[in-house]
């Protein structure tokens, strides 16, 4: 699943008819001043400046900020630009009309997907402490291809304890909402906070969280965004040329960056989990997520393979996976090896770092004789077949290291 940024799924909401404040995105100052002088109601709107990233708790960060007039509103932009922590680096704001209203106004919705249908959540609380009240949130669960009606939806909207002047706005939006999550593919959508105001006459969305079945894309031409890490922090640039090169390729090829002393590059996510599980049960810690599988091609695995065994303060590299059926090892080791060489060639990996290897599958031999040679050019590498039960080799790597 992937998550959606702010202003990708503000866009969609607008497409299903669903009310957003007006907002803009900028990536820098440049940027900004332009959209200043083509935009006319950034200088006239009271505006909420936000960083426009997957990171929770921006409010604590001081990454949102609220301001009154076109001084503020530049110097709010530059001062989240310019934010500077460990892990953690701003590359857009997203600049949006702060709609007033009340604090006794802000509500809460979300629509979580189930094997049988959608729970549909509501309360008439809402804001950074919803979830202080959160025995105030009524449910309502939607079975497949059911279409609940408006006089189920303001039902609904009473049983949250909404009063009769908010139930018209507030069960069209939520009938809204539901036939974006379908149509959207949609796995999950929150909206925190919603307002209803006198000036609008409808339901507002402040701000939402989406999330969206990546497999889907092909029937949506018009989700030209990428998806975005739901670590709570902003995807880094290897992060990102995975995911870019998952998207082009049959098959498929997964990175997480973490921050741990062991690598791993397994083929398929079944060997993804058994291999983390074993490393954290040596003592180890995970210096990454990773996983290729579906028989991707070579030159894919080979970047898969530098990002991997490029990773800072790494002792060791587990590659492993099962015995496949139909992803050729002889050609999906072709691109590992061609990373390793690319990324000792360009001193990103230390001499001391050791590399386990157990693979098996179609072609698997050939593919093993190959990696084993590689030896002879300085790499400390063992390789092992079948027969060797996979998370076997991580136990070795941590009782033999430096033997």
């Amino acid at each position: 699943m992937g998550k959606v940024l702010e202003g990708h799924t503000m866009q969609l909401m607008t497409k299903w008819g669903i009310t957003t404040p007006r907002f803009v995105v900028a990536d820098s100052m440049e940027q900004f001043d332009a959209l200043v002088r083509e935009i006319p109601w950034l200088e006239t709107t009271r505006l909420v400046v936000k960083a426009h990233e997957a990171i929770g708790g921006r409010g604590l960060l001081g990454l949102v900020k609220m301001c009154t007039d076109l001084g503020r509103t530049r110097k709010a932009v530059q001062e989240i630009l310019s934010f500077s922590e460990e892990k953690i680096a701003i590359n857009q704001v997203i600049i949006q009309e702060n709609i007033i209203h009340s604090n006794q106004r802000e509500f809460y919705a979300s629509i979580v997907t189930r094997r049988d249908g959608v729970d549909l959540m509501l309360s008439r609380w809402g804001g950074v402490n919803i979830e202080s009240r959160w025995d105030s949130v009524q449910k309502l669960f939607i079975p497949i291809d059911s279409v609940p009606n408006k006089e189920i939806l303001e039902g609904f909207a009473v049983s949250a304890g909404f009063d009769l002047d908010y139930l018209q706005p507030i069960s069209e939006f939520l009938a809204k909402l539901l036939t974006m999550f379908d149509e959207e593919d949609a796995t999950f959508l929150e909206v925190n906070p919603f307002t209803v105001t006198k000036e609008w006459g409808d339901a507002v969305a402040l701000d939402a969280v989406l999330e969206l079945d990546e497999a889907a894309r092909f029937r949506h031409p018009d989700w030209d965004f990428q998806f975005v890490s739901n670590l709570g922090r902003p995807m880094s640039h290897a992060e990102k040329n995975i995911q870019e090169i998952d998207e082009q390729v049959k098959g498929s090829v997964k990175f997480v960056e973490l921050d741990g002393d062991t690598a791993l590059l397994p083929a398929g996510g079944g060997a993804s989990v058994f291999l983390a599980d074993a490393v954290v049960r040596a003592g180890g810690t995970l210096a990454n997520y990773a996983e290729y599988s579906g028989d991707p091609p070579d030159w894919a695995v080979e970047a898969l393979t530098e990002r991997v065994c490029s990773l800072k303060g790494i002792k060791r590299v587990i590659i492993g996976g099962a015995i496949a059926n139909f992803t050729d090892v002889k050609k999906t080791f072709t691109g590992i090896i061609q990373g390793l060489r690319n990324v000792k060639k360009r001193g990103e990996m230390p001499d001391n770092v050791e590399i386990w290897v157990r693979r098996g599958g179609p072609n698997e031999e050939e593919a093993l004789k190959e990696i084993r040679k590689i030896v002879e050019e300085g790499f400390k590498i063992r390789v092992f077949d079948r027969k060797t039960p996979l998370t076997d080799i991580v136990d070795m790597a941590f009782s033999q290291e430096g033997k």
